[in-house]
């Protein structure tokens, strides 16, 4: 994706720049300086951090459908015996919250609750994990794009001397690509953050309202 965006950067750099004309994405990189190499950076740590949510934030690895029904049809029949209490915590993130309610399911509806909410919070902190690195990269892309222009630019200015109107044309194009560059990993990585930032509040309210349900259930003030 990053490299199909230069490449459209760089259609519009030669029509602006004619000079341009045939330096390739390598080159264009190159060009921008040392500051495009921590932007390279970067972009595959976020690229990581994508891919790593997109995979643990499943659906079906999260909340799985049924899971809720399960445990209240074997709590139903079985009780809670410790065996079964494991299996449902070892299933996934609602089974660590469901289980904490089985492992009070003989205390008060306010014990089992707290027990719940203590298990909730430390799911919610995995769950949310590596989206302040992702957001920080979204915050720090563009910057760092625009720090690598301007460094470009003082030495360009710096070192070109009275040059010819094309030549500081061509180096004002060249210093702008930190820019592009920033811009182009700060536009997805804070569209994932967002969205990754959203899913997760929506598994939280879910897991509380399964809870929620599993307490009044133990309590007898639900059937399911």
């Amino acid at each position: 994706m990053h490299v199909t965006l230069a490449r459209v950067a760089r259609a519009g750099y030669i029509r602006a720049f004619p000079s341009c004309r045939g330096i390739g994405v390598f080159e264009m990189f190159r060009a921008g300086g040392w500051p495009m190499w921590p932007l390279l950076l970067a972009s595959v740590i976020a690229l990581a951090l994508i891919i790593e949510r997109l995979i643990s934030l499943r659906r079906s690895r999260v909340v799985p459908s049924g899971l809720l029904d399960r445990v209240i049809s074997d709590l139903g029949r079985h009780g809670a015996p410790p065996e079964m209490v494991s299996r449902v915590a070892a299933h996934s993130p609602l089974g660590r919250v469901l289980a904490a309610g089985l492992r009070n399911i003989k205390s008060s509806r306010e014990v089992m609750k707290e027990s719940i909410e203590e298990a909730g919070r430390a799911v919610v902190h995995d769950l949310e994990r590596f989206l302040t690195t992702l957001g920080t990269i979204a915050s720090i892309s563009p910057l760092m794009g625009l720090f690598g222009t301007v460094i470009g630019m003082i030495e360009m200015f710096g070192g070109q001397g009275a040059g010819s109107r094309a030549e500081m044309a061509h180096g004002i194009a060249m210093a702008l690509h930190a820019t592009a560059f920033g811009i182009i990993i700060a536009v997805p990585a804070i569209i994932f953050w967002r969205y990754f930032r959203r899913l997760v509040d929506d598994y939280v309210m879910e897991m509380e309202q399964q809870a929620i349900t599993l307490v009044e259930v133990a309590h007898g003030e639900r059937r399911r």
